[in-house]
C-alpha cells in the first residue's frame, strides 16, 4: 500500500486533504506516515491510530524526519482511547474503506472531535455509475480477502453524515486508473 499510494497523483491530494490542520490532529490510519511532509507548520502535535506493525515499522524514518511530533495513541478507528472533544482535527485518507466497524470508527472520531473541529478525508468508494457500483458490489468480497478488508462500494458522504458530521466541502471524482478502484471522496466535514 505504501508504494502503491505513494505516486505524485497522491501526494497532490494529499496536500489537499492536509490544508487547514491545525493545533492537535488524530490520524486515523496512520499506515506508513505518507502524509506527515504535507501537514502544515501550524499542526502542533499529529496523535496517529494504525492497526497494521508494518506500516509503523515502514514509519519510522518519516516520524523521525518530521518537525511535527508524533504520538501513536491506539489501534482501532473503532475504540480511540482520547478524551471527548480533545482533538482540533481528525485526518484520514484512503482508510475508511478498511474498518470493519467503520460507523462506529465515525462515532469516535467525532466524540474525540472538538465542537468546530473539522474531519478531513480523502477516500475511494462507491461509483455512482450503476454499471461500476454493480461490479463494485460483486468483486468487494474478494478484495476485503486481498487487501486487508478493503470495500469498493462504501457511500462515503452517507457515512460521514450519518455519524453526526455536516459536509462543508466535498469533491467526487475519478482518478486515473480502473473506475472499480478510483472513485474518490475528498472533503470536510464539521462536528454538529
Amino acid at each position: 500500500m505504501d508504494l502503491a499510494l505513494g505516486g505524485a497523483p497522491f501526494a497532490e491530494l494529499r496536500q489537499r486533504a492536509a490544508a487547514g490542520l491545525e493545533g492537535r490532529v488524530l490520524e486515523v490510519g496512520f499506515g506508513s506516515g505518507r502524509n506527515l511532509a504535507h501537514l502544515p507548520a501550524e499542526v502542533s502535535l499529529l496523535l496517529a491510530v494504525e492497526p497494521a506493525a508494518g506500516g509503523r515499522r515502514l514509519a519510522r524514518k518519516r516520524v523521525a524526519q518530521s518537525s511535527i511530533p508524533v504520538e501513536y495513541v491506539g489501534l482501532e478507528g473503532e475504540s480511540i482511547p482520547l478524551e471527548g472533544s480533545s482533538v482540533d482535527h481528525v485526518l484520514s485518507t484512503w482508510t475508511l474503506c478498511t474498518i470493519p466497524g467503520v460507523e462506529q470508527a465515525l462515532g469516535e472520531m467525532r466524540r474525540v472531535l472538538r465542537p468546530g473541529g473539522a474531519l478531513h478525508f480523502l477516500e475511494h468508494g462507491r461509483s455512482p455509475e450503476s454499471t461500476v457500483s454493480k461490479w463494485q458490489d460483486r468483486l468487494t468480497p474478494l478484495q476485503q480477502r486481498l487487501a486487508g478488508g478493503c470495500h469498493l462500494n462504501r457511500q462515503v458522504d452517507e457515512l460521514v453524515r450519518d455519524a453526526g458530521f455536516e459536509i462543508e466541502r466535498l469533491s467526487t471524482f475519478y482518478m486515473r486508473g480502473p473506475r472499480l478502484l478510483t472513485y474518490m471522496f475528498e472533503g470536510r466535514a464539521r462536528r454538529l
